[in-house]
């Protein structure tokens, strides 16, 4: 980092136990390492904070670049769309023309603005609807697992299982 040898680490270190004293020498150490680390600490999360906020606006723009390019497929496919069905209308119209039955009335339906069958549901067949709270789990098989309906307490726990003995 400072680019500091052997033999100057070793002039600082005389300087120091020649200032400090050798009771104060260990202490004063300690806490230097211990503001030295604390430094690095901070300087790496400041590091990471600054690389997510890059990678957070490099996501940002390939998100508007996405979205843009998303809006321009989306209207080139709805124009596309919009010339076919033209066409096929125009084509439809061309080819029923000579048919006897076509009226306008009937191009409006067939084109799809109303339906031409109604949809019909089959009468008297009711759907068959989900009940909640395990009717969907047959009794027999909640019997046969012994699957709970209710909890039992601690002192009704113990009456049901206390081993009886003869007295």
């Amino acid at each position: 980092m400072f680019d500091i040898g052997i033999s100057e680490l070793g002039v600082i270190g005389v300087v120091a136990l020649i200032v400090l004293g050798p009771e104060k020498l260990p202490r004063v150490a300690r806490t230097v390492g211990n503001l030295m680390g604390r430094a690095q600490r901070y300087m790496a999360d400041v590091k990471s904070e600054v690389n997510r906020q890059i990678e957070l606006e490099e996501l940002r723009s390939m998100k508007s670049a996405v979205e843009t390019s998303v809006r321009d497929i989306h209207e080139s496919v709805s124009k596309n769309l919009g010339d076919v069905r033209d066409e096929f209308d125009s084509a439809w119209k061309e080819a029923t023309a000579g048919l006897p039955g076509s009226s306008p009335a009937d191009a409006a339906q067939d084109a799809g603005d109303s339906p031409a069958v109604p949809y019909l549901a089959e009468p008297g067949r009711a759907k068959r609807l989900k009940r909640s709270g395990g009717g969907s789990v047959p009794l027999w098989y909640r019997r046969h697992s012994r699957l709970r309906g209710h909890a039992l307490s601690g002192a009704a726990r113990m009456a049901r299982y206390r081993v009886r003995t003869r007295a």
